[in-house]
């Protein structure tokens, strides 16, 4: 314990709860091998600290260590950015580029989000784990290199392999020792550990006194989610430090910065969704889609309510304002909301009166699966910017990437 306790310090890892514990005394027992590590958890947790830990308890502290993001990466380029090219083997290629593998030879290369990687390169990167060689792009000639894997994700490889989008063989070679760190929801106890080390380390940096926090907001504080885990955290600190006037912070104020807390209609798991993993609620797009989902019934359930009030005989001024924003709900229906001295009271229930039910029959069979609704957004997108791809994914605010492989999954006509 006094090993993992040193590692703590000399790497900045802030806690004590048993499954960070377990997973620094992991990653410390197998650096001495050569064994590939697969790193697994949520965004946020603080995976990208474990391969330097690796590192620099192996054999290879003296070599290199280089840290690659495959999700950043095109996957035009990511082939030549791993394993290099030749000259002129593709447009650009002016000279020869040594790739990350020929780079980091007798040293580390760290894989982050590997289940971001095309399958075509899941390919090469097998070949390089199993027998160490590889070829640059544009060339014959096969490269030997001397590298340890330790790769990273924060998505269900399992599901991507059922799914086509993950070799197995390949999950099964970088799994060969497993590395799992625990959400922030599962360390309860370095919660409150973690928001004083923050906000120490905010005021010492904006020259102003610690945020403290009084025992109602501790337990606040200790009771949240943390769905964006130990970024979150520190995020909110650095909020709270520099918005803050009292220092002294109360359960009621520290709820004001916690988003699911701020408000009593912010989006939260659906029922039936059990299946999703805990972060996937996490990316913008999709809690999005569901607050529209939400705005779009509100606003079903007002036009039902103004409409079942009219056909009841209720007490409504049609005139001037009123009249114009209930036509703008019934896009010009007018023959919903003309007063009648003796409405028909099965007017609305009828299947008769195909206009008077519309609205509420068709929303009622929308899906309101997110994929359908993904789909819908990247054609509309597709469409606007006349197929453009570039232009449609910067309009989405996604790469080019993950757009080329939305619409080969959803197979758009783009």
């Amino acid at each position: 314990m006094k090993d993992v306790q040193q590692i703590k310090q000399r790497f900045g890892i802030i806690g004590s709860s048993y499954g960070l514990n377990r997973a620094i005394d992991i990653a410390v027992q197998v650096a001495p091998t050569d064994l590939s590590v697969l790193i697994t958890g949520e965004s946020g947790t603080g995976k990208e600290v474990f391969p330097q830990i690796i590192h620099q308890h192996s054999a290879r502290k003296h070599g290199p260590y280089i840290a690659v993001n495959c999700g950043a990466i095109p996957e035009g380029t990511i082939d030549s950015e791993l394993f290099g090219h030749e000259k002129g083997s593709f447009t650009g290629a002016l000279s020869d580029r040594k790739g990350y593998f020929e780079e980091a030879n007798e040293g580390t290369i760290f894989l982050d989000e590997i289940g971001e990687l095309p399958l075509a390169t899941q390919v090469r990167l097998l070949r390089v784990l199993e027998t160490g060689e590889f070829i640059r792009v544009g060339s014959s000639k096969i490269i030997k290199t001397n590298v340890r894997v330790v790769a990273a994700t924060n998505v269900q490889l399992e599901k991507a392999i059922e799914d086509g989008k993950f070799r197995e063989d390949l999950f099964y070679r970088l799994n060969s020792v497993p590395i799992k760190i625990p959400p922030l929801r599962e360390r309860v106890e370095d919660i409150n550990l973690l928001f004083r080390k923050f906000a120490q380390d905010f005021a010492d940096r904006y020259r102003m006194p610690a945020i403290r926090l009084d025992e109602g907001a501790r337990l606040v504080l200790e009771k949240y989610r943390w769905p964006g885990n130990v970024r979150q955290l520190k995020n909110i600190t650095e909020q709270i430090s520099v918005l803050q006037e009292q220092r002294i912070l109360s359960a009621s104020e520290l709820e004001a910065y916690l988003p699911a807390m701020s408000g009593g209609n912010l989006p939260a798991l659906v029922p039936g969704s059990e299946h999703r993993s805990d972060n996937d609620f996490s990316n913008e797009r999709e809690i999005l889609y569901k607050v529209l989902f939400d705005m779009k019934r509100d606003m079903n359930d007002l036009k039902k309510l103004v409409l079942d009030m009219l056909q009841d005989g209720g007490d409504l001024n049609l005139k001037g304002e009123n009249a114009q924003i209930i036509r703008n709900l019934y896009n010009g229906e007018s023959e919903l909301i003309k007063p009648s001295a003796a409405p028909a009271p099965m007017a609305y229930a009828s299947r008769h009166d195909e206009h008077a039910i519309e609205d509420t029959e068709e929303f009622v069979e929308e899906s309101l699966s997110l994929e359908d609704k993904e789909k819908e957004l990247i054609e509309k997108a597709l469409e606007k910017h006349g197929g453009r791809r570039k232009n449609a994914a910067q309009e989405l605010g996604i790469s080019e990437r993950t757009l080329y492989r939305k619409i080969k999954e959803y197979a758009i006509n783009g």
